[in-house]
């Protein structure tokens, strides 16, 4: 290769630094004709930088923050109770209502 145009060790090291700094489409831009040319029907350049991606989010899944299902299951816990609170409500407001009718038809 040219000494203008990165080799494709030099290619992938610099994906694999765009990737991490989130980076990847000023990296995209980056890549000569000729450089994309050349990395375009390497499979050895996509295994290793399908690498580079599964070390990059093991690295960085510290910092990720997921969901905690806790929070979601006492809501619906709650939500639960509430309705059945509610039903237990309007039964004994219906009940109410035909003792009082009862009391007064006798």
């Amino acid at each position: 290769m040219f000494e203008a145009y990165r080799e494709t060790h030099d290619l992938l090291t610099d994906y694999a630094e765009a990737l991490r700094e989130g980076n990847l489409p000023t990296f995209l831009k980056s890549l000569s004709r000729f450089e994309a040319r050349h990395v375009l029907p390497l499979a050895n350049f996509w295994r290793a930088a399908e690498m580079a991606r599964m070390l990059n989010s093991v690295g960085f899944s510290d910092g990720v923050t997921i969901p905690s299902m806790d929070l979601f299951i006492a809501r619906v816990n709650t939500r639960i109770a509430a309705r059945r609170k509610k039903a237990k409500s309007v039964k004994r407001a219906n009940g109410k209502r035909r003792s009082a009718r009862r009391n007064l038809r006798q």
